[in-house]
């Protein structure tokens, strides 16, 4: 049976505190739950092995084995072919059977694509099921283009989709990827169509770090102290952003067609008019042949440049975490994450550790 529809980490966290407590027979909780009593038992024992709220993660399904796997000395044979010729799965089948080596072609292309030898714009598999937000501003979808080189420093376009319409919301031309930058240009389209409920970005630079455990950067925190639920598209599958993907390829058309700029001034010029074509002029297929600005309208919810303080449930202590995002809890300090430098966290002792929650979100600390 399946969990409550709640965050399911929450819901097992929540599981795992009562089986502590010893105050209920398993069965009961169980039901309580609406989960089975084997499902029950799977996430206890997980914890009571580890002893960390980690433990209550899924983990992968992949075999430990694979009998059928094709042997390491002919898989290194394809990759030093696929190397020398740079040729599809279909030219190296033709060497590697005069080698004397049998392989199917999807085998091939598998091996190929496990070792990352795919090139980027053949990477992108068709998505499996396409989706639309039903109203504007429900999701923006936020990515770069380029960069695209000059004579002086790069140009690097930032784009902001609203997924519903296809409405650009924010088209800017960018030098790098300082988060002050981006804020500053992200800030801009905020003011003035107001909040969407949600963005969709990758794991790139400067909304995701590989510097902690939660991917947390100070540019996404701005954003969760707005009220925006931040969705991350799934790792090298870039389809998963395909409506600013696909904006996108219009750019980069539309760049081949007139003559790319040679100057950042002359960037934001191009920028701007093309942005005010492809909202207002340019016939969409996906939308009928209607314009983007015809479907779209800004969000009732306003930009706040200084947001109120997270208001944590009173069975919760509060404390201040250092510049570099370090508690100091009961004489001891518990690095948190750098990119919450100088917030208010709410902490919660379980088991024998503690849990640290920013906002609604919730970490753990040994």
């Amino acid at each position: 049976m399946p969990w409550k529809v709640t965050d399911v980490m929450e819901e097992r966290i929540r599981f795992v505190r009562q089986v502590l407590r010893g105050q209920e027979s398993m069965s009961k909780l169980c039901r309580e739950f609406g989960i089975s009593r084997s499902t029950g038992y799977v996430w206890w024992n997980r914890y009571r092995g580890e002893r960390t709220v980690g433990a209550l993660q899924d983990r992968c399904r992949r075999p430990h084995c694979s009998p059928h796997q094709t042997p390491e000395v002919v898989e290194k044979r394809v990759v030093q072919l696929r190397h020398r010729y740079g040729w599809g799965g279909k030219k190296l089948l033709v060497l590697l059977k005069q080698e004397g080596l049998h392989l199917s072609l999807p085998t091939v292309n598998r091996i190929i694509r496990r070792q990352g030898l795919v090139r980027a714009r053949a990477s992108h598999r068709p998505a499996v099921k396409r989706f639309e937000r039903q109203a504007p501003n429900e999701l923006w979808q936020m990515d770069f283009k380029g960069p695209y080189r000059g004579p002086g420093k790069p140009c690097i376009p930032l784009s902001i989709l609203d997924d519903h319409s296809r409405y650009a919301v924010g088209l800017y031309a960018l030098q790098d990827l300082d988060t002050a930058g981006v804020l500053a240009s992200v800030r801009r389209s905020f003011q003035h169509y107001g909040l969407p409920q949600a963005v969709l970005m990758d794991h790139g630079v400067p909304w995701w770090s590989n510097t902690n455990g939660h991917g947390l950067t100070r540019f996404a925190v701005h954003l969760i102290e707005q009220g925006i639920h931040l969705i991350y598209g799934s790792v090298a599958h870039p389809q998963t952003q395909g409506k600013v993907e696909r904006f996108h390829r219009t750019l980069a058309e539309a760049v081949y067609h007139r003559g790319r700029p040679r100057q950042l001034h002359q960037w934001q010029q191009f920028l701007a008019h093309f942005r005010q074509e492809y909202n207002f002029i340019r016939p969409h297929e996906a939308l009928k042949m209607a314009v983007p600005a015809s479907r779209y309208q800004p969000s009732p919810r306003a930009y706040n440049p200084r947001p109120q303080p997270w208001d944590y449930p009173s069975t919760l202590q509060t404390k201040r975490l250092s510049q570099h995002g370090c508690l100091h809890h009961a004489g001891r300090y518990y690095f948190v994450c750098e990119a919450l430098g100088r917030r208010r966290v709410g902490i919660e002792p379980f088991d024998d550790k503690l849990l640290v929650r920013y906002r609604s979100d919730v970490y753990s600390r040994n």
